[in-house]
């Protein structure tokens, strides 16, 4: 038994929780809870971001994509530079001229809270789907090493401890818990990352990177690739990337409440774009270990090698392979992009669910203790369902990290189309809205599950709504977010067009982001 990796991972599994506590205990009030008091340094929010949207989707997924689609991948990371960019100079500063705390605020003071209350729900919903795939695949690597071990547990039971250790400083220490653990659990799984590249450099032969060009695994970009069917022809990857991440960055709780934790708006956006540029490189470490790991495997397919999907590439190597000590680092690093996705998710749906539904509906104003407390209450209630919606993704043979992009899809175009409809169409109104993100919800479920495409042309073969497979194909997952942009901006528009005046709505908003402050305390 490999004592020493077992032993990494103990350490890890105590510390994080301990330093977590140490970081946040001092919590006091609920501004401080929610947005840390607005005083955190953007270098730290900006690595928070990247250990968010990382998790265990591209620890082990994103090497296993070069089996399949080369550097592909990429492609996808150029755009979300170019959608943070954009939503860091035409979302952002709406939050912050209103001091807010919840993304969707800004829809009720533009809208109304019906609109903000349905972007919240829609939010929690999308939320709990995503982090469920993200928990089942922070499941599986523990699963196989301690398999190895003679120590078998099923998926819940990990998942369970998971959610159990995270929630405790997740639970006490609010958002400074959150985002400085996150920065030492990025600096974990990079730091694991960059020392099994090292191991396998070691390993490979002296002219390893001519073999994997040979077999065309350094691709970037490709111009050949059916548009609507390929998530990896360039214009559908960059296009798609940039309003995936305008949404994901720029329209999502789980992002734009650690943005809303800086000290300024220019923090806020520096930390923004900044992220963009950390996680393509990134993605470009995840995929060289991709890459190296082809040419370690004898240049086999996933097939070929008696493995169930592109997940199980890197996940095989890190308990097979790698040294004594290295392995139990890149498994604490699994963990950590688990566990900090994790507390990150709990942390905005416990904001969310306290100032975008509690106060909306109740339209109460209670004490800031009180406040506190319900912050905490659904902290702990998230990570009870986070626990059981995770059971859901435990047969997905799909590559994790393509199915948790996919399940965003349903939402993201409705939200992001939200708040660009208020932006851009003054004459809208609360009705006008909630049409338009129902519709766009509605018909995007239809296409993602019902529009089939020939897998060869690239032609529309019609409805059907069984099982994507052999010859019908569904529509790249990359065009998602933009197509339910479009059908958003489309309803909305259409509908405003009956109204011969601006919405009154629209000019408060604008004037209540000068000089009203929105936090969540009496």
């Amino acid at each position: 038994m490999r004592g020493v990796d077992l032993a990494i991972i103990v350490v890890y599994l105590a510390a994080m929780p301990l330093i977590g506590v140490l970081v946040g205990r001092k919590q006091r009030s609920a501004a401080d809870y929610f947005v840390g008091e607005r005083s955190l340094p953007w270098g730290a929010v900006m690595l928070s971001v990247v250990a968010t949207e990382t998790s265990t989707l591209t620890v082990i997924s994103t090497p296993g994509l070069v089996f399949g689609n080369a550097f592909l991948f990429l492609q996808l990371a150029f755009g979300y530079i170019i959608g943070r960019t954009v939503a860091a100079f035409v979302l952002l500063p709406r939050y912050f001229k209103g001091n807010l705390v919840s993304a969707y605020a800004f829809l009720g003071k533009r809208f109304g809270s019906g609109l903000q209350g349905t972007a919240s729900v829609t939010f929690v919903i999308t939320r709990l789907l995503a982090e469920g795939v993200r928990l089942f695949a922070g499941a599986i690597p523990i699963k196989v090493i301690l398999g190895h071990y003679n120590i078998h547990l099923d998926y819940w039971v990990i998942v369970v401890i998971l959610t159990a250790l995270t929630l405790i400083y997740a639970y006490i220490g609010g958002i400074k818990a959150v985002v400085w653990v996150d920065v030492i659990q990025l600096t974990l799984y990079l730091g694991g990352a960059a020392v099994a590249a090292i191991v396998l450099l070691n390993k490979l032969p002296g002219d390893w990177m001519t073999q994997a060009s040979d077999d065309g695994k350094f691709m970037l970009v490709d111009f050949t690739k059916n548009l609507l069917t390929s998530p990896y022809a360039f214009v559908t990857a960059v296009l798609g990337g940039a309003a995936l991440s305008m949404a994901s960055h720029g329209a999502d709780q789980l992002i734009a409440q650690r943005l809303m934790a800086t000290r300024s708006l220019r923090d806020g956006q520096k930390a923004l774009i900044g992220s963009g540029i950390i996680v393509t490189i990134q993605f470009a470490l995840f995929l060289l270990v991709g890459a190296m790991l082809w040419v370690f495997n004898g240049r086999k397919s996933v097939a070929q090698l008696g493995l169930q999907s592109p997940d199980d590439v890197f996940s095989r190597f890190i308990i097979d392979d790698l040294p004594v000590g290295v392995s139990g680092l890149l498994i604490a690093g699994v963990l950590a992009s688990t566990m900090g996705a994790l507390a990150s998710a709990l942390n905005a749906l416990s904001t969310s669910t306290v100032a975008d539904l509690y106060q909306r509906f109740t339209k109460r104003a209670p004490e800031d203790s009180k406040l506190l407390r319900h912050g905490r209450m659904w902290t702990l209630i998230w990570a009870v369902v986070f626990a059981l919606f995770a059971s859901l993704f435990s047969t997905t043979k799909n590559s994790v990290i393509e199915l948790g992009l996919a399940i965003t899809g349903y939402t993201y175009g409705a939200l992001l189309g939200s708040f660009l409809l208020g932006l851009l169409i003054k004459k809208a109104r609360q009705v006008d809205a909630i049409i338009a993100f129902v519709a766009t919800v509605v018909v995007m479920a239809f296409v993602i599950l019902g529009v089939k495409f020939s897998a060869k042309t690239g032609g529309l073969i019609g409805i059907d709504f069984s099982k994507a497979a052999g010859d019908r194909v569904a529509l790249a997952y990359p065009w998602y977010t933009l197509l339910g942009v479009v059908i958003t901006l489309v309803v909305g528009g259409l509908l405003a067009l009956r109204h011969r005046t601006p919405d009154p709505k629209a000019a408060e908003a604008e004037a209540a982001g000068e000089a009203e402050a929105e936090v969540p305390a009496a």
